[in-house]
């Protein structure tokens, strides 16, 4: 029976022979089968997600919080690829210091996001879209040997370190169809399609994925493509829907479902796990959102009992609610306050108990604002 997904391609000959994965181009033939249970979780992500957007309308410092919400994001998608570091790593002031590759790989996810929002107001997702991402995602850090922003002109391949073509686990297209596929997902991204977008979306994450078509990178502008997409097609106003920490915690699942596409043509299968994972990133989101706008209330009412302190304390709050770690001479040159006037205001909620000397760098002493941290902490 033919797979629907695609086919295995022989390449070369001999005992250099290998198979690579053809795909066909998106939507399935067959088309999609949504059955009850597929439906009912199409209407609990649309609406996790319907909750979200009214949330995002409400509350004044949405940037905010979604400016910590990429951090953490990227982040947590770039621990699924196996870096070491933790959000402190990538929130602390001095990090251009002491500056470690996993954390750079981090802040170039960050920078990439970034920079994907602010291109889409002037270019649709395209290959041209995607391969500029992948260039601001690649730049000077790892990775960075392999050709950022270029498609592969080489075969590549997923397998444990030490795989070859012989054993890989996974062989993605050769470079021909690669291009074909690639052009065929442009078409798909960009076409009228009667699917839900949602649906949308899991096809082309999975799509992307198994088309591989950088040297290095690949997951993570993949799990980028799926809030891009959403935003593009209007579901989302702003990037506050992440899947990775679901991912991450069903690493093994993720890649599974992923591999039984390509084996058996089930998309099904896949698209209802999709649907689960954006249902439990909306509930996450929304939790989250309320923690930090429930403390931010609270620090506002403390913060108002300061007298003649209250502007400069104000002032700090803001600054920390996107630089949650400080050392004072950073922030005073940021906010363009005197050294003094940071210094008192920061021993000011030192006293309230808002932040905390959480570290000392030689002279230089760091400080936190750790309620704020602990509930972005959650799951990293």
């Amino acid at each position: 029976m033919k797979n629907r997904a695609g086919e295995l391609v022989t390449n070369l000959s001999g005992k250099m022979a290998y198979k690579s994965f053809k795909p066909n181009p998106l939507p399935p033939i067959p088309a999609i089968e949504q059955d009850d249970e597929m439906v009912e979780y199409l209407v609990k992500a649309n609406r996790g997600i319907a909750t979200i957007e009214s949330i995002a309308k409400r509350i004044p410092n949405v940037n905010l919080f979604v400016s910590m919400y990429v951090r953490k994001e990227a982040l947590l998608s770039s621990q699924i690829e196996g870096t070491q570091c933790t959000l402190d790593d990538v929130l602390n002031p001095l990090i251009t210091e002491n500056a470690n590759r996993d954390v750079s790989d981090v802040i170039n996810y960050i920078k990439a996001t970034e920079f994907a929002v602010e291109r889409l107001k002037t270019l649709p997702l395209c290959t041209r879209f995607i391969k500029e991402t992948h260039a601001v995602l690649l730049s000077d850090v790892r990775g960075s040997e392999k050709n950022p922003g270029e498609l592969r002109s080489s075969q590549n391949w997923i397998g444990g370190s030490g795989s070859t073509l012989q054993n890989a686990r996974y062989i993605p297209p050769n470079v021909e169809d690669m291009k074909a596929a690639m052009s065929d997902l442009e078409k798909f991204i960009n076409g009228d399609s009667n699917l839900d977008p949602l649906i949308c979306a899991s096809l082309i994450h999975y799509q992307f994925e198994t088309i591989h078509p950088f040297l290095d990178g690949n997951g993570r502008v993949g799990r980028q493509l799926i809030t891009l997409y959403l935003m593009e097609k209007n579901v989302l106003s702003t990037p506050a829907l992440y899947l990775s920490y679901f991912l991450k915690k069903n690493r093994i699942e993720y890649y599974d479902r992923m591999t039984e596409v390509r084996r058996n043509g089930n998309y099904e299968q896949w698209i209802k796990f999709f649907l689960l994972a954006l249902s439990e990133a909306a509930t996450d989101a929304i939790d989250t959102i309320d923690k930090l706008i429930e403390l931010h209330d609270r620090t506002t009412e403390t913060i108002n009992t300061f007298g003649k302190a209250k502007a400069s304390a104000q002032k700090l709050i803001t600054y920390l609610e996107e630089n949650p770690i400080i050392e004072i001479s950073k922030t005073a040159q940021a906010l363009n306050m005197a050294y003094n006037t940071v210094s008192r205001t920061v021993n000011l909620l030192i006293d309230n108990d808002i932040l905390v000397c959480s570290d000392k760098v030689g002279k230089t002493k760091i400080y936190s604002y750790e309620e704020y941290l602990k509930i972005l902490r959650k799951d990293t």
